[in-house]
């Protein structure tokens, strides 16, 4: 192999593993979080009302910040509005989308793990997997809720394989009841 062909053959290798480095980078695999441990690494839990949101560029990443009105906690203290930071967003030209990050929209209301303190930015534990978005049937007006990862291949641990589980169509006096009593039984 002449001089000239070894080069091309290593530029080709070389950009043959940028690629999958690339491939890879975008990957994202959440472990499944079991509802106790939702609830366990939880410095807080709420209903919240999306008021707004923002992106900025930091060390050359693209983050939104999400402000919301706190309608109620179940968990830990909160103020009544909170800042809600995730990876990825748009800014300006670029367009960060990080899977596996929930994004929301001003008025909608949901159900937070949170992960924090008041004074700070808070992060939602186990992104889709602690977000719980609440809907209302029209034509009944009872409320439900579905959690953001149960239409989401979620690693499971012990069962060393990518499954869709989760919380889904849940009435939310049931799904209060669930928090409440994981909520009661951990602060023993």
């Amino acid at each position: 192999m002449s001089y000239v062909q070894r080069r091309r053959f290593l530029w080709a290798l070389f950009l043959i593993g940028l690629v999958l480095a690339a491939i890879v980078a975008n990957a994202t695999t959440l472990v499944r979080l079991p509802f106790y441990k939702l609830v366990e690494n939880s410095s807080a839990i709420a209903r919240v009302r999306c008021v707004s949101s923002g992106t900025r560029l930091e060390n050359a990443e693209v983050w939104t910040d999400t402000v919301f009105e706190v309608l109620q906690h179940d968990k830990g203290f909160l103020p009544s509005r909170i800042v809600v930071r995730t990876p990825g967003g748009r800014f300006q030209q670029i367009r960060s989308h990080v899977d596996g990050v929930p994004e929301f929209r001003p008025g909608e209301e949901v159900f937070l793990f949170l992960a924090g303190h008041p004074g700070a930015q808070f992060r939602i534990v186990g992104w889709t997997q602690g977000t719980f978005r609440i809907r209302t049937n029209p034509h009944t007006g009872a409320e439900t809720v579905t959690q953001d990862s149960a239409d989401m291949p979620v690693f499971d641990p012990r069962q060393n394989k990518f499954t869709k589980m989760g919380v889904k169509d849940l009435r939310i006096d049931a799904f209060l009841e669930k928090m409440n009593k994981e909520i009661s039984r951990q602060a023993l």
